[in-house]
C-alpha cells in the first residue's frame, strides 16, 4: 500500500502536468469558424451540382479558391481578434506566434496548386489539398488538443486515397466537399469543446 504522503505527493505531480499542459495549449482558433469553413465546403459542392456540375476546370478553380479566400478571412479574422482582445500590441505578435508556423505548409500548398494547374494535372488537386492540410494539422498537434492529431490523420489517408484512385476527376466536387465538411465538423467541434470557456468562440 502507497503511504499517505507519496500518494499526495504523486497527486500534485500529475495536477501540475495537467496544468503545465493546458498552459502551453493554444486557445486561438474559433472552433465555429472552424466548422463555418467545412459548411462552405459543402456549400460549395451543392453550387457546382446544382450548376449542372460545369465541366469548365476554371469554374471549380474559382468556386474551390472563394471557399480558401473565406475560410481563411473567417478563421484568421476570429484568431486576430482573439490576439488583440486583451493584450497590448507590443504583446500580440507574441501571442499569435504559434498560428505562423503554419504559414510554410499553406505556401507549399498554394505553390503546388499553381505548378498541378500549369502543368494540368489538376485531377491530383484534391488530394494534395487534403494531404496539405492534413500536415498541418499534424503540425500542430503539440498545442492543440489531442484529437486534432487524429483529424490530420484522416485527411491525410482521404488525400492518399484521391490520389491514388484511377477515377478521380477535379470536376466532381463531392470527395473535396464531403471530406472537407466532415474534417473541418470534426476539428471545429474539438477545439470548441477544448477551449478555455473564458476565450471568444
Amino acid at each position: 500500500m502507497i503511504p499517505r504522503h507519496i500518494h499526495q505527493a504523486l497527486t500534485q505531480v500529475r495536477e501540475l502536468r495537467s496544468r503545465v499542459i493546458a498552459s502551453s495549449r493554444f486557445t486561438g482558433y474559433s472552433g465555429i469558424a472552424r466548422i463555418s469553413g467545412g459548411g462552405l465546403a459543402l456549400c460549395a459542392s451543392l453550387l457546382l451540382t446544382a450548376g449542372g456540375n460545369p465541366s469548365a476546370v476554371w469554374v471549380h478553380v474559382a468556386t474551390w479558391g472563394a471557399v480558401c479566400c473565406l475560410s481563411v478571412a473567417i478563421n484568421y479574422g476570429a484568431l486576430l481578434r482573439w490576439g488583440l482582445q486583451g493584450a497590448d500590441l507590443s504583446k500580440a505578435g507574441e501571442k499569435l506566434s504559434p498560428a505562423a508556423d503554419l504559414l510554410p505548409s499553406l505556401f507549399v500548398g498554394g505553390l503546388l496548386t499553381g505548378a498541378f494547374l500549369l502543368h494540368g494535372t489538376h485531377d491530383l488537386l484534391f488530394g494534395m489539398w487534403m494531404c496539405v492540410f492534413g500536415v498541418t494539422n499534424l503540425v500542430s498537434r503539440r498545442i492543440l488538443p489531442d484529437g486534432i492529431a487524429l483529424v490530420g490523420v484522416y485527411y491525410i489517408v482521404a488525400g492518399t486515397v484521391c490520389l491514388l484512385h484511377p477515377n478521380a476527376s477535379f470536376t466532381n466536387p463531392w470527395p473535396m466537399g464531403l471530406v472537407f465538411f466532415i474534417g473541418e465538423v470534426s476539428g471545429g467541434a474539438i477545439l470548441h469543446r477544448n477551449r478555455d470557456r473564458k476565450e471568444p468562440i
